[in-house]
């Protein structure tokens, strides 16, 4: 028998192992990016031999990658096999595109062109929602935080001073989407009237609507999220792009699937030809094709949704970490069947809330009294 965790060494070891050589040195490979590269063409393929075979794999793989989520969310990981998922995905839909439905002749230059501009346009929104999302600067060892004479006791709780501002309210002893637990929130308000909170995980006041996430262990500015597709937090720097990268690959995967449908299933409309289409499987290329599509069709379906989610709660002014702490504490509103939780805190109608959204990152925020002391 093993002693305990010898497993876990020896996982560890391999993955340490695993490099691949290069001019300045070997680069390590990250293990959770090797499964989307073997297993998703080899899936896709097999799944084009038979239609029994294809209706197996592809309702199998989404209940594999929510399994996946749910695994590394519970034990709190950080991992890239979503992000490699997803852009391997995009980058091996094109070149089937490019290899089995462009050589039909039935797409022309102008389509292929109008394709490969929404998939740069969407790889760039990509690209800078990947970048800061408002990571509030953690205190070095040179500049000590203004609550370093607070005792742990005072985070838990106690009235003591914040250099002379008072604190009140007890902790949470619990961690919810991303919170950090043991926190209290300080009696300094906002103009707005909004208190703020002191993260004990990173030392720091954080102002309203920033959260601490659990995963990358920073806290955001107005945190929405920890999306697991993009390897980043959502917050106030990023929250466009990633609403924009959203869009754009909606647009292009729709039009995408519906250029293949109307080159695999001639004379029947996108809708119809995605459930009946006779002579997808005549051929292996057509077959090919139309796995391809279905395996899209789910992806978007999936990101669809969350577009739609992300799209009411902007129209309402709250962030999905809010959402979930209303749900938590029982003071949202259920709204459209349970689609959005209205809090009501930051609510100021349609308009002004997407005037507030479309405002996001374009002016420095400001440094409260707390920072400034």
């Amino acid at each position: 028998s093993l002693p305990p965790g010898a497993l876990e060494r020896i996982a560890e070891t391999v993955a340490d192992r695993l490099r691949v050589p290069w001019f300045a040195g070997a680069v390590k490979i990250n293990v959770s990016l090797v499964p989307p590269l073997v297993l998703l063409p080899v899936f896709l393929h097999v799944a084009a031999l038979h239609f029994l075979l294809g209706l197996v794999i592809l309702t199998s793989l989404p209940v594999v990658v929510l399994w996946y989520y749910y695994l590394t969310h519970r034990r709190k990981e950080r991992t890239l096999f979503f992000l490699s998922l997803g852009l391997f995905s995009l980058g091996y839909m094109y070149y089937v595109f490019l290899q089995e439905v462009v050589p039909r002749g039935h797409v022309g230059y102008s389509q292929v062109v109008a394709l490969t501009c929404g998939l740069i346009l969407m790889l760039a929104a990509l690209s800078r929602a990947k970048k800061d999302p408002g990571y509030l600067p953690i205190p070095g060892s040179s500049q000590k935080p203004s609550h370093q004479g607070l005792p742990n006791k005072s985070v838990r709780g106690s009235s003591s001073g914040l250099h002379g501002a008072t604190t009140s309210g007890a902790a949470s002893g619990r961690a919810v989407n991303g919170e950090a637990k043991g926190y209290a929130r300080t009696s300094a308000e906002e103009p707005e009237g909004v208190k703020k909170d002191w993260c004990a995980k990173c030392q720091l006041v954080r102002p309203a609507r920033a959260g601490h996430c659990r995963l990358c262990g920073r806290c955001v500015r107005r945190l929405d999220h920890h999306c697991v597709w993009i390897n980043s937090c959502v917050g106030e720097q990023n929250h466009q792009a990633f609403i924009l990268a959203l869009s754009f690959f909606m647009l292009t995967s729709v039009y995408g699937i519906t250029l293949t449908l109307h080159t695999v299933c001639r004379g029947r409309t996108p809708f119809v030809a995605l459930f009946y289409c006779p002579g997808a499987y005549s051929d292996y290329s057509s077959a090919l094709s139309f796995t391809c599509v279905w395996y899209c069709a789910i992806v978007t379906a999936g990101m669809g949704y969350i577009l739609l989610i992300q799209l009411l709660n902007i129209s309402y002014n709250v962030t999905e970490r809010e959402a979930r702490l209303a749900l938590r504490d029982n003071t949202g509103r259920r709204l459209l069947g349970g689609l959005v939780i209205d809090t009501g805190q930051y609510n100021r109608g349609f308009l002004c809330n997407w005037g507030h959204f479309l405002s996001l990152g374009s002016s420095p925020p400001q440094r409260s009294a707390e920072d400034i002391v």
